[in-house]
């Protein structure tokens, strides 16, 4: 049986909420930058100008941890049926943990790069 030791959320009833709510936020996100290319003639200064504005590194950021929260309940879900249906014991328990910890590392690398990055504009 698989616990949520190593689960985003509390139960499945918040992973579920989390993943629900990382999507609108991705998919504001998403609408928003697609809409300012397409209405905008989009120079580095323009670019630059957009996201050195208070409002827009909040909602980068905000983008980015959603999207970090996202992949993690995204990759858990994959690592807990695929990777380790197939194998009992131990061994499975520990290339669980191994792959969610490897992924969640990597998660954490790209969210600091990110605020790095994003409040780094000036």
């Amino acid at each position: 049986m698989i616990t949520n030791v190593t689960s985003f959320g509390r139960s499945g009833l918040y992973d579920w909420l989390i993943q629900r709510v990382s999507g609108v936020i991705l998919a504001a996100y998403t609408f928003f930058m697609v809409a300012y290319l397409l209405c905008n003639d989009v120079t580095f200064e323009s670019w630059s100008a957009l996201h050195a504005m208070l409002p827009m590194k909040i909602f980068n950021m905000l983008a980015v941890i959603a999207l970090g929260a996202h992949a993690w309940i995204g990759l858990w879900c994959v690592v807990t049926d695929y990777v380790t249906t197939r194998m009992m014991g131990a061994k499975a328990t520990m290339i669980r943990v191994a792959v969610q910890m490897l992924s969640g590392l990597v998660m954490l690398v790209y969210i600091i790069w990110a605020i790095d990055i994003f409040w780094g504009v000036k």
